[in-house]
């Protein structure tokens, strides 16, 4: 159990919302997301976040916060103000998708890193999920 317990402070997180915005809202939720990025950003093992709207459909946007790991990610979600601003508009993001990945791969400068999966590392043996 040390070893998966070990094991969730090394896996990057990445937290993608998919949001459906009415046009005449869009200036009221761009307020709330921009709120939502402050407070998750500020969040020790937050590495960073974007908001954005697709430019195919003006009225579809994304949240996307990349986190050190899944405590990160655990903790960033527990302060009040992040209750109180961020959950709620969690709670509004299209619901037909999981939200949160493990990160398998990164890139940066033409270089790519591969990440073990905290999928694989909490296998049994016997072929179950061990518990988290």
């Amino acid at each position: 159990m040390v070893g998966v317990r070990a094991g969730l402070d090394s896996h990057l997180v990445l937290l993608m919302c998919r949001f459906d915005v009415p046009p005449a809202d869009a200036d009221a939720f761009l307020a709330r997301g921009r709120r939502a990025l402050e407070l998750l950003t500020a969040a020790p093992g937050c590495l960073g976040g974007e908001l954005g709207r697709a430019i195919e459909e003006p009225g579809r946007w994304v949240l996307q916060v990349r986190f050190a790991s899944v405590d990160g990610y655990r903790r960033a979600l527990s302060p009040f103000p992040v209750r109180e601003h961020v959950v709620p508009l969690l709670a509004e993001a299209l619901a037909d998708e999981p939200a949160t990945f493990e990160t398998l791969a990164s890139g940066a400068g033409g270089a790519v890193t591969a990440h073990e999966s905290l999928l694989a590392s909490s296998q049994d043996p016997a072929g179950g999920s061990a518990p988290v």
